[in-house]
């Protein structure tokens, strides 16, 4: 033991006290650390007495700030201020009013630093997500945080800047906690009816300015392009309409005359296609999914793409116009099903994440349905994602299979997305689910989702890409290039596989958006970021009729040439594009606009009183989960679990409690013999993000044999199977539908 000499005498050194001495000094340390007090500065004084002035100045150096981090460029900043001088003022005055909440405290210092670094923190936000995607950070994607999270592969993060977030925020809120106990007050009189007052004052003037503001065009209430939008109006403000500007406003001319009046002008034929003899319907979303020859600083090997290029040669295909680039493929969805536009919402809104959660839509799986059709989705990715469990639900779709019910087994070459090859045998399984009705399919893919890696994966790659600036950007563009080429064989081996099915097959195909990386109106032979191409196949000699088209028109079209004129949306586009109209006419847009208000926020005046539309009873899945027979393992501590239809999302629950499962196969499963006792009940249960239970197996009771005999296999009573009840489809109830995003009130039926 250490010792030192006091007084002349050894005394010996006790690390534990030593410590503990230690540890109370810095809790004395924290106990009389003040921040200092310069309210006796003249400086200070005469900054509180024009406090207005400077919070204006601050306002104003926050923009600044703000744009420089979102534009990635000093000189775009400044840029923005000198042409756009009123533009900047308008977005100072939003965090002036903000600021204006310090007069309401003492503790001023503390409230302008919480409000500054409020704003600074969505700037950063916005920069960070703009160096990853073309679409600014909005309102919208806060709600998208569950299914970001959910997205366990995919990294938008590295972790070295994950554990550089989580330092930061630590930091920072330590700092807060400390000025908070220990930062100087306001030393003045608070005089907080006067202040309330003004503030109330200010926040109450806004929507007047920004309405002289847009009648001026220093402002828009409508972005066509929402990155263009951001950079031409600033941050500030295209953020804060995202929070405030959701849903449709209802047009000044919105009565039930006006609606008559266009139902009653639209002039199309009565659907004409034999209900005998309809032909499947088959709409195929592509993630991410563009002609790479488009791209005018690119240069293959070979063609990425032959499939496809065959496929616009022979049949019907065109440019397609989509909402959105570089991400919000739900936005894109939606557009094509339901023939709706997503324009007239708010900026950057999720039709999916907003008022389809609690409004049923009108769609082509209804007006499909209405006419013999089984309707179906099909997607490799999760159910709950954009919560399309519920809202395929509100669309009136009868099944959706998500990933959750495929037994997926393959992954892209970094891990982080489903081949999408998994597709053809899921597209055969549901076509072959309807074995006496023609089927409406809507399958959505994902493997070609980004991000792409900006480093060497592939050491010989089929396609070889040149033209990337850089290294990195090199890599990207390799990784894309060559996964739109894994999904080109993808689309060349269904058609093969549909090809060979004895039923009239129609199939479009279409990319939801460009890919996140960096394109600018220059690098695309159309000059747009929002074309991206469709094409079809059929199988009964259709007539190539090519011609461009936006994505809300697509569905229209396509069901024109088959002669099926159904739905309130879809038979306008038909009359309106068969009388040459074009999508830029005014009176196209206002008509629209108003069909759109009425079906979704109106009174419904198109469907006279009548609830046509209701939320179907959806099914998850079109193959039964079944529990055949299960097995002890010799050391006695597994359980096999053997059956039918299992996949990496099956889940073992006993007497209802979810328990440890190891996937084997899509026919076997297994879990500890710990988790059971004599008479237990076991199920399979699909599960999806937040625990949501999508299908669930027959029950079974397990029997423990009294001595354990290792060679007594068959430990279960498996009930007669020969009734429907082998596998409960877990369907959700339009009346017992939730708002809650991940969809989790099921019943089994």
């Amino acid at each position: 033991m250490k010792s030192f000499r006091k007084n002349g005498k050894e005394k010996p050194i006790i690390i534990g006290d030593n410590i503990k001495r230690k540890r109370h000094g810095f809790f004395r340390f924290l106990k009389n650390f003040k921040f200092p007090d310069l309210s006796d500065n003249p400086k200070v004084q005469f900054m509180n007495k024009f406090s207005l002035l400077f919070h204006g100045l601050l306002a104003c150096i926050l923009v600044f700030t703000i744009e420089c981090v979102s534009r990635h460029s000093f000189t775009s900043a400044v840029s923005f201020c000198i042409s756009s001088p009123l533009t900047f003022l308008y977005n100072a005055l939003l965090i002036f009013a903000t600021l204006l909440i310090v007069y309401l405290f003492k503790h001023r210092a503390l409230v302008r630093i919480v409000i500054s670094i409020f704003w600074m923190l969505l700037g950063v936000i916005n920069g960070c997500v703009l160096a990853s995607r073309v679409t600014p950070f909005n309102f919208a994607d806060l709600k998208l945080i569950g299914d970001l999270l959910s997205m366990k592969n995919s990294k938008y993060l590295s972790a070295g800047q994950e554990i550089a977030v989580v330092i930061l925020l630590i930091a920072l809120a330590t700092f807060l906690i400390l000025f908070a106990f220990k930062g100087p007050k306001f030393k003045g009189r608070v005089h907080l009816f006067r202040n309330l007052g003004l503030l109330v004052l200010c926040v109450a003037s806004i929507p007047f300015i920004t309405k002289a503001a847009i009648h001026s065009d220093i402002l828009s209430g409508y972005f066509g392009n929402l990155a263009q939008g951001y950079k031409d109006y600033g941050f500030v403000y295209s953020f804060s309409a995202s929070v405030v500007d959701t849903g449709m406003s209802k047009p000044a001319n919105y009565t039930e005359e006006t609606i008559d009046t266009i139902n009653d002008n639209v002039t199309t034929e009565p659907t004409t296609v034999d209900s005998s003899d309809m032909p499947n319907i088959i709409f195929m979303q592509l993630e991410t999914f563009i002609d790479p020859y488009e791209l005018n600083f690119l240069s293959y090997s070979e063609d990425p793409i032959p499939n496809f290029h065959k496929l616009m040669e022979n049949y019907t295909s065109g440019y397609l116009t989509v909402p959105v680039v570089g991400a919000g493929t739900a936005n894109t969805e939606f557009e094509v099903l339901t023939g709706m536009g997503i324009r007239f919402f708010g900026l950057g809104e999720y039709p999916y994440k907003t008022v389809l959660k609690n409004t049923t839509c009108e769609s082509a799986a209804d007006d499909l349905g209405n006419i013999g059709y089984a309707t179906h989705a099909l997607h490799n990715n999760g159910g709950n994602f954009y919560g399309r469990a519920k809202v395929f639900s509100q669309m009136g779709f009868d099944t959706f299979t998500s990933k959750e019910l495929m037994n997926i087994t393959e992954y892209n070459e970094i891990a982080s997305w489903p081949t999408d090859n998994i597709l053809i045998d899921e597209t055969t399984k549901t076509l072959d689910s309807t074995p006496d009705q023609s089927d409406f399919l809507y399958t959505i893919t994902v493997q070609s989702h980004g991000s792409y890696p900006d480093y060497k994966v592939f050491d010989n790659p089929e396609i070889q890409v040149t033209g990337g600036d850089t290294e990195a950007e090199h890599y990207q563009w390799e990784y894309y290039i060559n996964e739109l080429h894994e999904v080109d064989k993808f689309i060349g081996n269904l058609i093969d596989t549909l090809s060979k099915r004895n039923e009239k097959t129609i199939v479009v195909m279409y990319g939801d958006h460009l890919p996140t990386l960096g394109l600018e109106e220059s690098d695309m032979n159309t000059g747009n970021l929002y074309d991206t191409t469709y094409v079809t196949w059929n199988n009964f000699g259709l007539e190539k009729q090519d011609k461009d088209v936006a994505a809300y028109q697509l569905m229209s079209y396509i069901t024109d040439q088959l002669g099926i004129h159904e739905g309130t949306m879809f038979r306008y586009h038909q009359s309106e594009m068969n009388a040459g109209v074009s999508t830029d006419d005014a009176s196209y847009i206002t008509n629209w606009e108003l069909l759109q208000y009425d079906l979704l926020y109106g009174n419904r005046y198109s469907y006279h009183g009548v609830d046509k539309y209701p939320a179907s009873n959806l099914v998850m899945g079109v193959q039964d989960v079944v529990i055949d027979h299960t097995s002890m393992s010799a050391d006695k501590t597994k359980l096999t679990i053997f059956g039918e239809n299992f996949t990496p999302w099956s889940k073992v629950y006993v007497d209802g409690e979810k328990v440890s499962t190891e996937y084997i196969s899509g026919n076997c499963l297994e879990i500890s013999m710990a988790n059971l006792s004599d008479g237990s009940e076991l199920v399979v249960n699909q599960v999806g993000s937040s625990n949501t239970i999508f299908r669930s197996s027959n029950t079974v009771t397990f029997h423990a044999p009294a001595d354990f005999d290792e060679h007594e296999a068959d430990n279960v009573e498996v009930p007669d199977t020969s009734g429907d009840d082998m596998g409960v489809p877990i369907v959700i109830p339009p009346e017992e539908q939730t708002t809650d995003d991940a969809a989790t009130t099921t019943t089994a039926q």
